[in-house]
């Protein structure tokens, strides 16, 4: 599937501008190379006739942006890092340099990636319930921050003011009804820009990854975070950790929930895989 045509798709709220840099750069290096593309910024196209790929630039909140306004895309896509945490792109692409991606991706076939689905909502890196959800709230208050600095510093702030909440969670063959500080699902490895929660995930299984950490002390909370961070947390006794294709989440009540970055609100979720649901470069 050659790359004939590109629609750039730039986000310019992310990444405090770094976006638009990227998008104009993309479009220099295309023409050089004699590929036609144009660059959407305030108004992104219902559809994308007429185009072979579609590259988004952006953080997880433009990519998750994407995916639900357009979920039928059956074209190649690709996803540059432009926002604050970049965490999917960074499972997609690893830390290489912009020109090493852009190589990659312009050499790369097309393979399709899972996505996750929650209710109504799809995803495509992760999912997270009570703490994980209000620490994308605090954000809120702090987004000048941005990046791994925020996404800490709202951690922190929440260690000590977080109190756990009863939920009720089913798998296709197991159910745990207790009190949980981490109540999460990916689809990927990596939140938050730069926390492992799901250090062997892959986008390719079929599969999404749960992971629920029990009720800890503040000390607790404190000692383990830069463990959870590394990725060292999965043989903990304190943390459950499966791998399925259908999960339920029932909440004491309604619950902050954060999904590829973004904040929603729902207390009953049932959350499925979309085996192969896009198709990257990468």
């Amino acid at each position: 599937m050659p790359i004939t045509s590109v629609a750039i798709l730039d986000n310019p709220a992310a990444g405090k501008g770094q976006s638009g840099r990227m998008a104009n750069w993309l479009k220099k290096e295309l023409s050089n190379r004699q590929i036609p593309c144009t660059v959407f910024t305030e108004q992104w196209p219902p559809s994308f006739s007429g185009f072979s790929d579609i590259w988004i630039i952006g953080g997880d909140g433009t990519i998750n942006y994407f995916i639900n306004h357009y979920p039928d895309c059956d074209k190649p896509l690709a996803l540059f890092k432009g926002g604050t945490g970049n965490d999917f792109a960074w499972k997609l692409y690893g830390d290489i340099s912009d020109a090493e991606q852009l190589e990659l991706v312009l050499n790369a076939e097309p393979r399709p990636i899972d996505a996750g689905k929650f209710n109504d909502t799809l995803f495509i890196n992760c999912l997270g319930v009570g703490f994980d959800g209000e620490i994308i709230r605090s954000m809120n208050a702090i987004r000048f921050v941005g990046g791994h600095i925020g996404y800490l510093l709202a951690v922190i702030i929440k260690i000590f003011s977080f109190r756990e909440y009863r939920f009720q969670i089913t798998s296709s063959d197991e159910q745990w009804n207790d009190k949980f500080l981490l109540v999460m699902i990916v689809n990927s490895s990596r939140a938050g820009g730069g926390f492992m929660v799901a250090p062997d995930a892959s986008l390719t299984d079929g599969k999404l990854n749960m992971m629920l950490c029990k009720k800890l002390s503040i000390l607790k909370r404190l000692q383990y975070l830069p463990v959870i961070e590394k990725g060292k947390h999965l043989h903990l006794p304190y943390v459950i950790y499966r791998l399925g294709q259908k999960f339920e989440i029932a909440c004491a009540k309604e619950m902050a929930i954060q999904v590829d970055g973004e904040l929603f609100a729902a207390k009953d979720l049932k959350i499925e895989v979309l085996t192969g649901r896009f198709l990257f470069r990468y």
